[in-house]
């Protein structure tokens, strides 16, 4: 018996914080996961794909979102799709699940009841849906006395935390050796959208497409291998296609820039990258602004989204730079203040550095039109 395992599409998360470009890219991509599960399917001979919940990331995706998820799995003809409702689009009655209850091509099934499904090849799936966005009860727990045919393999589907993972709540739990007491050759779970093995029976395979910062294994689907009562072979597939990586930069000037932002995600390709930048450091005037200048109008076209984050990339201004401002007149006195300000630190200081750095962007701008 083979399958995939997948979880956490969430199709059509805003990505709010990111600009309008690069928003319509990622909610793209979420879709495109779809056919890259098929592919995957059908290159390692496993046409049933389990999702774990999550499959959309609110109860109202949206017509677009919905009609192009349904297009896409319909298109995959030969590989079968089984969904599960989530915490994000939890089971309610006459909403989203009725209607896909209802609308899902031949070869997609939403599991709205928790009820054993035969899967054939001697194996059935026993699917736990999620009835509210939290739930105080633990959704699996019926898998325990669920009755199949003797020696089938018994496959469980559910979404929820074995742990608060730091979340702090206690809602959506799972037992943690559901698998052990309900007899289950495998449990496939969602929620955690990193890939995570609880124990040899219990896996959690992540989201296929990553969507933040700081998630370990993502991006991935599970390839799981059932043969009687030995543990599943599970083997990771990679799925998604843009890579999420969090930098550091510590910088004492500004001439090494080009070389980090060459040296920087070796191996992916810059459309694909989408990359939260932390600089941190004491630069002159002008090594600041040559600094965002590359990052903000070189690198942040390059890839798909540059989350800059500068704040720490103090200005000490040299008299040099503030030369370049107006030598007596009334800009100049303005600087003045405003370096002192900056000096002086407490709650105006980052104030001042911006205004500090604006003014001397613009009259580096103004320069350059008088010499033109």
């Amino acid at each position: 018996m083979r399958f995939i395992h997948s979880s956490d599409w969430q199709l059509g998360k805003p990505f709010g914080r990111a600009p309008e470009e690069a928003r319509a890219a990622l909610r793209e991509a979420r879709l495109d996961v779809i056919d890259r599960l098929a592919t995957a399917a059908r290159d390692n001979g496993a046409p049933l794909v389990l999702v774990a919940g999550d499959v959309f990331d609110s109860a109202e995706p949206g017509d677009r979102v919905y009609r192009q998820a349904l297009s896409r799995m319909k298109a995959a003809g030969d590989v079968r799709f089984l969904l599960l409702p989530g915490n994000h689009d939890p089971l309610r009655a006459d909403g989203l699940w009725s209607r896909l209850a209802v609308e899902t091509p031949i070869n997609v099934t939403a599991l709205i009841a928790p009820e054993p499904m035969d899967l054939g090849d001697g194996a059935v799936l026993l699917p736990a849906p999620l009835t509210h966005k939290r739930a105080l009860s633990d959704a699996t727990q019926w898998l325990d006395a669920a009755e199949t045919p003797p020696g089938a393999l018994r496959i469980g589907l559910a979404h929820g935390s074995v742990q608060t993972f730091g979340s702090h709540t206690d809602t959506n739990l799972l037992a943690a050796d559901r698998a052990r007491r309900a007899g289950l050759s495998y449990l496939a779970l969602g929620d955690w959208h990193g890939r995570l093995r609880i124990d040899e029976r219990t896996y959690y395979s992540g989201t296929p497409e990553p969507d933040d910062f700081g998630r370990e294994a993502s991006g991935l689907a599970l390839l799981v291998e059932l043969e009687g009562a030995a543990p599943p072979k599970v083997t990771d597939l990679s799925i998604g296609r843009h890579h999420w990586r969090e930098e550091s930069w510590s910088l004492s000037g500004g001439d090494d820039v080009p070389a980090r932002i060459a040296g920087l995600a070796p191996g992916v390709a810059r459309p694909d990258l989408v990359c939260r930048l932390t600089l941190s450091g004491l630069v002159t005037l002008a090594e600041r602004v040559a600094v965002r200048h590359q990052l903000e109008d070189t690198l942040a076209h390059e890839i798909r989204w540059l989350d800059l984050r500068a704040d720490d990339l103090v200005i000490r201004p040299t008299d040099t730079d503030l030369a370049e401002i107006d030598a007596h007149g009334e800009l100049r006195v303005a600087a003045d203040k405003l370096r002192a300000l900056s000096a002086a630190g407490g709650p105006q200081a980052r104030l001042a550095e911006a205004a500090l750095e604006r003014l001397y962007v613009e009259q580096m701008r103004a320069q350059r039109a008088g010499e033109a």
